[in-house]
């Protein structure tokens, strides 16, 4: 008699989400092919206007990537060499790396370890007389004290740029991440809770000049083509990606209603067990990534016991930015940072209720053997 093979849990399946929306998402594309507009067309400025309309700000700006998203609202911002922006270590290195992409200086300050945020009690320590601006990051989709940020941004008279990477519709006290400060910038890699099929960013603001700025920096520093004014960049939304996601923009409340009720169900079955720290089930959260605290050193561990039950894990980020190789010894230790970059794990966040009571008995079974 043969063996059944155990199914596996890949950290990430977007099969589901594609074959529900084949029919409409191939009909999609198929009105592009036929318009042959491929670059900044039609689904480009519908999309634009969709999304606006859903985050509830004036302008919504469709960019190649969500790193592009940042640069680009930080040259918008005036942020120039010798500047400073305050951010986190512990992310994504896109964000560090747009700062120093304009010639800034990326400062961190370290994080609270119960959101993974950067920790805004410690912004006013950091600011000098080349601060210009604050980059918080809402990590694995869980909103940053944004009415705090905010008041130290005024105070002070520095600009926000949002990075809402991994928050696409999260909420900050009922308003949308990204719509809080000066510009949100948005990615939709493929992962995201609003992906496309490729690469793809958006920058949201309610300033006018601000959305001027961006659009030109988009299309190679112009306005009118061949009347390039600066220098930009060659950073569009490309149509077909548009229309994908179009198709998709209407679901992604329940699609984040998913994610969180996911979440309650892991918090509901990790809750007791030894040596694991869940995260919190606060109010906007949409759980890009539920990610857990593996305690005593023993993270790489379950990891790899996972990994033999077939459950797919991710490490969200093993080297805080601060110490990756390009910036290694330009700055002093963010104990916060370093200890959840060595004890953090996410967990398969779109599953079905089998898989998340499989993945809490492997999570039981690994406290019972600590």
């Amino acid at each position: 008699m043969t063996a059944t093979a155990t199914p596996q849990i890949p950290i990430l399946d977007l099969k589901p989400e594609i074959d529900e929306l084949r029919p409409e998402i191939m009909a999609a594309i198929g009105r592009v092919l036929d318009r042959t507009d491929f670059i900044m067309g039609e689904d480009v400025h519908l999309f634009e206007q969709e999304v606006a309309a859903y985050l509830g700000v004036k302008h919504a700006i469709g960019v190649n990537s969500g790193t592009d998203a940042l640069v680009i609202a930080l040259r918008a911002l005036g942020i120039s060499p010798g500047d400073e922006v305050i951010t986190t270590p512990f992310t994504f290195f896109a964000t560090a790396e747009s700062i120093s992409m304009v010639g800034a200086k990326p400062i961190f300050v370290d994080i609270d370890p119960a959101t993974f945020n950067l920790n805004p009690e410690l912004i006013e320590a950091a600011i000098t007389e080349r601060t210009r601006a604050i980059m918080p990051v809402h990590l694995y989709g869980n909103p940053v004290d944004m009415t705090r940020v905010m008041e130290i941004a005024n105070q002070h008279g520095l600009k926000v740029v949002e990075d809402c990477a991994q928050s696409f519709g999260a909420r900050w006290r009922e308003q949308q991440t990204g719509t809080i400060g000066d510009f949100g910038a948005y990615s939709f890699f493929p992962s995201k809770n609003l992906g496309a099929y490729g690469d793809g960013g958006l920058l949201a603001t309610n300033d006018d000049a601000l959305a001027d700025a961006a659009q030109m920096l988009r299309v190679h520093g112009s306005r009118k083509k061949y009347h390039n004014e600066v220098v930009g960049y060659n950073s569009r939304l490309d149509t077909i990606q548009a229309a994908i996601l179009r198709v998709k923009l209407p679901h992604i409340e329940r699609w984040n209603t998913q994610r969180r009720e996911v979440a309650r169900q892991y918090n509901e079955g990790l809750k007791t067990i030894d040596g694991i720290v869940i995260p919190k089930l606060t109010e906007g959260h949409v759980f890009h990534q539920y990610t857990i605290r593996v305690q005593n050193g023993r993270r790489d561990e379950l990891q790899q016991r996972l990994a033999k039950q077939g459950i797919g894990t991710m490490i969200y980020y093993p080297i805080p930015q601060d110490e990756l190789p390009i910036y290694r010894g330009q700055y002093r230790l963010f104990e916060e940072s370093k200890l959840t970059s060595k004890a953090v794990l996410s967990l398969p966040i779109t599953v079905k209720k089998d898989d998340i009571n499989r993945i809490i008995s492997s999570l039981e079974n690994f406290s019972v053997q600590i």
